[in-house]
Parts: C-alpha cells; sequence; structure tokens
C-alpha cells in the first residue's frame, strides 16, 4: 500500500533525511521519499503489518516534525 502524509516542520533537506531514515527503520515499510518542497512523505508498505499506520506516524513525529495525515 501507497500512503501519502503531509508534514510540518521539515524545511530542509537534513530534516527529510532525519524523517526518511526513521521511516525506513519501520518493520514492513518497503521505501520511502520525503519531500521538502511538498511538505510531505510518500511510504508504500505492507499493510497486514499490525501497527504499521501508527508505527509510521510516530517515527515522522519522533525527528521532531508533525504528521498531519
Amino acid at each position: 500500500m501507497q500512503k501519502k502524509m503531509y508534514v510540518t516542520g521539515m524545511d530542509d533537506e537534513a530534516t527529510a533525511e532525519k524523517v526518511t531514515a526513521a521511516v525506513k527503520a519501520v518493520a514492513g515499510v518497503a521505501n520511502v521519499v520525503s519531500s521538502t518542497a511538498k511538505c510531505q512523505v510518500c511510504v508504500d508498505f505492507d499493510e497486514s503489518t499490525a501497527g504499521i499506520e501508527d508505527a509510521i506516524t510516530a517515527a515522522i513525529s519522533s525527528t521532531g516534525v508533525i504528521a498531519l495525515g
């Protein structure tokens, strides 16, 4: 499944790289693309993994940005 999540606070490439690394570390995530220009994170993940969407949101929040959904 692919999901786009809009974020606030991802203003530079260093922050985008932190977000990408944090989300890639979540079990079940296949691919992550973070875009500062669009203020969004696109995530490909295995939707059968229990609690994965909450884990992705928590990973994004752990980097100091806010996931809007």
